[in-house]
């Protein structure tokens, strides 16, 4: 693998779909279609200009810093007063919706695959459980959507990440700790060190950062052009300092970014605005390789029952806990039909799979069953990229026709 290659092409992506990118957006083309396809023509089940390995730590590191900055972000711009007037929506998404998609995921995948192991298929549901709304941008950016119906979208995607994370932990420790013999229970400690440990180094974090960015900005200490990077230095610090000290460095960049855009309005501001250009920039680099490396490495196991669970992922197994789970709201049905379908499946579901690989088995070796695992959320989330990033304009638009019962 070339690394320079890579990161040169890249460059000359970024510089052809920023010059075009707005003409693009009017076609309902986004940025993640447009690197996820590039990645792929570049691969080598394209034109094999280049290529890079999965497991390579270049391409680790990178789609690491995107999740961390985009749970940051995401948990940063979290109104927690607004969630307070209006929680039932997405503490039902959450707290009901969430739970019954892992059991209706894992059911699907004993009925199509009753060969494999449970424990891989509770893991492949988990992995297809967190939502990306950055795949339907322009629904949650969209005024014309009701700010209940944005809202409730946008706090699924930022808080399920951290949410399904702890458990996609604990059933990679029992795969991985043979508790088939059942006499090692090492995972239990483990699990809870990785989730406490976490939200104390993130909440740490959060705090004295928050503490000396607001006196530093009290103070006029700190050039303009640094207050976007402070923050983000802050949820890096955050990832390898818990990671250091037993904790999970994804929950603390998350609880970190909640504490600082929740305690400084200036630091809020600096921080959604490097969420919308350098941390956009990982997440599309993030694609490109998702492309690059990922689809090619698993495109021979898709099978018919592959694309058959993909499918229903996208559909019946994630809109109908959805749907169930909004019933005693306000909300319409045409609204939590709405909300059902923005669930895409993109950044993190990349990441947990890269992390499943690294500890459970490369997704290069073909034994243990985990292929089939690795090509199911390969292709789903391969479907999820062009399925909601095609259609969140036009059902916007759609929805945005009529009134709605949403309160």
């Amino acid at each position: 693998m070339d690394e320079h290659v890579v990161i040169l092409i890249i460059a000359l992506i970024v510089l052809f779909y920023g010059f075009i990118s707005k003409k693009l957006a009017q076609y309902g083309i986004s940025g993640p279609m447009v690197f996820t396809v590039l990645g792929l023509i570049c691969s080598p089940f394209g034109l094999n200009i280049t290529a890079v390995e999965i497991d390579a730590e270049f391409v680790t590191v990178l789609v690491e810093i995107a999740l961390v900055l985009v749970l940051f972000s995401d948990a940063a711009l979290l109104d927690l007063q607004l969630l307070r007037r209006s929680w039932q929506i997405p503490a039902r998404l959450l707290f009901i919706g969430l739970p019954l998609t892992i059991i209706a995921g894992t059911a699907a995948a004993v009925w199509l695959f009753p060969e494999q192991p449970l424990t891989y298929m509770i893991l492949l549901a988990l992995l297809l459980t967190p939502t990306d709304a950055a795949l339907g941008k322009a629904v949650v950016t969209d005024p014309k959507v009701a700010k209940t119906i944005r809202s409730s979208i946008n706090v699924e995607s930022g808080l399920n990440d951290g949410i399904v994370f702890p458990v996609i932990l604990t059933v990679v420790a029992l795969i991985t700790s043979g508790m088939a013999k059942s006499e090692n229970f090492d995972w239990v400690w483990y699990v809870a060190e990785q989730i406490v440990f976490g939200m104390l180094v993130g909440g740490i974090v959060g705090y004295l950062g928050a503490k000396l960015l607001n006196k530093a900005i009290q103070h006029h200490w700190i050039e303009e052009s640094y207050q976007n990077l402070i923050p983000i230095a802050l949820a890096i610090l955050a990832f390898y300092l818990a990671e250091e000290l037993l904790g999970n460095g994804f929950i603390a960049a998350f609880f970190a970014g909640l504490y600082i855009g929740n305690t400084s309005q200036q630091a809020r501001v600096h921080i959604e605005e490097f969420a919308e250009s350098e941390g956009e920039l990982f997440i599309l680099i993030s694609f490109f390789l998702f492309g690059l490396a990922f689809v090619p490495l698993t495109l021979h196991d898709i099978s018919l029952n592959v694309v058959i669970y993909a499918l229903l992922s996208l559909t019946v197994l994630r809109m109908l806990p959805v749907i169930i789970s909004l019933v005693g709201t306000k909300l319409d049905m045409a609204s939590r039909v709405f909300i059902a379908w923005f669930g895409p499946r993109g950044i993190a579901s990349i990441l947990y799979v890269l992390i499943v690989a690294h500890e459970v088995g490369d997704m290069d070796d073909h034994n243990g069953g985990f292929e089939i695992v690795y090509a199911i959320v390969t292709l789903t989330i391969l479907m999820s990229i062009f399925a909601h990033g095609l259609s969140a304009q036009p059902f916007a638009n759609l929805y945005s026709k009529k009134p709605h019962a949403v309160e």
